[in-house]
């Protein structure tokens, strides 16, 4: 979803708008209307549903500090530990 279905819903409202306002047709048993009307509301409601799943999905940029805990052990054995915290 996200994006590419917000891309192949929008596609759907306008083809389901041709059909609906631009087609004349009338034949027997199917119009051309109804089937508009589907998918405008059905492209409407899944641009609705894609808006709201890439709305959630985005990352927030975060605070930009990063911390680093480091020991480090030389060969005679001794311990040293590093923390550093930048921003």
């Amino acid at each position: 979803m996200g994006l590419p279905g917000m891309v192949l819903s929008g596609i759907a409202a306008v083809a389901g708008a041709i059909m609906y306002w631009a087609v004349t047709y009338h034949g027997t048993g199917f119009r051309f209307s109804t089937v508009g009307v589907i998918l405008m509301i059905a492209g409407i409601a899944g641009f609705v549903v894609s808006s709201i799943v890439f709305g959630v999905s985005r990352k927030s940029v975060g605070t930009g500090r990063h911390t680093l805990d480091r020991r480090v052990v030389d060969p005679q054995g001794h311990v040293s530990s590093v923390h550093e915290e930048t921003k």
